[in-house]
C-alpha cells in the first residue's frame, strides 16, 4: 500500500537548490510549498508544534509507532479513531476525485503473533505514471475537501519534493515521483489530511520513531536504511533503536506527521476514548510489531 521505496525520475534542470540551506530554494513553486503547512495549520485555528501553542480544546491524537510508520498505517490509524466505515471511506475518495476506488479501499482485521488489530487492504491496479508537484497540484485542485485539507495534502507532497531534490541536487519542482506520485499514494495523503481534517485534533503527539539499518531495495538500485530522503525529513524529529532489519519509516509518513504538526514525545495526560493497533504489510521477525492509535481527552481544569 503505502510506498516503502521512494525513487525519482532525475530530470535536468538549470535552476539549482540553494546552498544556503536545507528547504530554501530560490523559485516560487518551493515559496508556494513552503506556506502550505503554515496554511494548513492556521485554517481552523490550529497551530501545533515546539514554536506555536497548541488549542487548548478539542481532542489530542497519541500515535506510538512499535515498528514504524507509513501512509497506509496512517490513514487506517485515523480512520478507526474517526469511527469511520465504509460509507464513509467511499464518500471521501468520491470527494478527492478518486471515485474509481470506491468499494476497493477497506479496513480489515489482521493477526500477528497472535494479535488482532486493523490494517488498509486496498485492491488497485499497477500503475506506473510519473507526476511533479505541479500535477499533483492540479488533481487535488479537484478534490471537494477543505482548504486546510489540501493545503495538508501540498505540505505533504512538498516536503517529499524538497527532500528528493536535496538528495539529488535538484529543486523540487523538477523532482518526478515515481512510486509517490501513483495512485496509492494520492490515495494515502489524500485520505489521511481528509481524516486528519475531520478529526480537528488539538494536538498531535507521538512516540520516537524507530529506525534500523538494513538494506532498501529501490528502482536505482539498493539504498541503506534510512533511505536518503527519509534522512532529511528526520532532522528535527525524536528517534530511537529498532530490533528489525529495513525500512521502518516511509517517506509518506513521516511526511505527514510533520505536515500535522506532529510534537514527539510520552504519552500526554488525556482520558483515552478510543484506541486502535495497526498494523502495515510488514511483520519484522523477533521485534515488537505494529503501530497504536489513541484519541483522548485532556483533563478538565477548574
Amino acid at each position: 500500500m503505502d510506498i516503502t521505496n521512494v525513487c525519482v525520475e532525475l530530470r535536468p534542470s538549470t535552476l539549482r537548490p540553494s546552498l544556503a540551506g536545507p528547504f530554501f530554494f530560490h523559485n516560487q513553486v518551493n515559496e508556494s510549498w513552503s506556506q502550505d503547512a503554515h496554511n494548513a495549520q492556521n485554517a481552523q485555528g490550529n497551530h501545533f508544534g515546539p514554536n506555536s501553542p497548541a488549542k487548548l480544546t478539542g481532542p489530542v491524537v497519541v500515535i506510538r509507532p512499535h515498528s514504524g510508520l507509513s501512509g497506509d498505517i496512517i490513514v487506517a490509524g485515523l480512520a478507526a479513531l474517526a469511527g469511520a466505515d465504509q460509507e464513509l471511506l467511499d464518500d471521501l475518495l468520491e470527494k478527492l476525485s478518486l471515485g474509481s476506488l470506491t468499494g476497493r479501499v477497506k479496513l480489515e482485521k489482521r493477526s500477528v503473533e497472535g494479535i488482532t488489530g486493523l490494517g488498509l487492504s486496498v485492491n488497485l491496479a499497477d500503475e506506473h505514471t510519473h507526476r511533479t508537484m505541479a500535477d499533483v497540484r492540479v488533481f487535488f485542485d479537484k478534490a471537494r475537501i477543505t482548504d486546510r485539507a489540501r493545503s495538508l495534502i501540498f505540505s505533504a507532497f512538498g516536503l517529499i519534493a524538497q527532500a528528493e531534490g536535496l538528495v539529488h541536487n535538484l529543486p523540487p519542482d523538477r523532482v518526478a515521483f515515481h512510486e509517490v506520485g501513483a495512485v496509492d499514494s494520492l490515495l494515502d495523503i489524500g485520505l489521511a489530511a481528509a481524516l486528519f481534517d475531520s478529526l480537528d485534533p488539538s494536538a498531535l503527539i507521538c512516540g520516537p520513531l524507530p529506525l534500523s539499518d538494513g538494506e532498501i531495495n529501490c528502482a536505482h538500485g539498493v539504498l541503506p536504511s534510512p533511505a536518503p530522503a527519509v534522512s532529511i525529513l528526520l532532522e528535527g524529529v525524536t528517534v530511537r533503536g529498532f530490533k528489525g532489519l529495513g525500512e521502518t519509516v516511509t517517506p509518506t509518513g513521516l511526511a505527514l506527521l510533520k505536515s500535522f504538526g506532529a510534537v514527539f514525545g510520552q504519552w500526554p495526560t488525556v482520558t483515552i476514548e478510543r484506541q486502535a493497533l495497526i498494523f502495515g504489510t510488514k511483520v519484522f521477525s523477533g521485534a515488537p510489531n505494529g503501530c497504536l492509535f489513541a484519541l483522548g481527552r485532556r483533563p478538565a481544569t477548574a
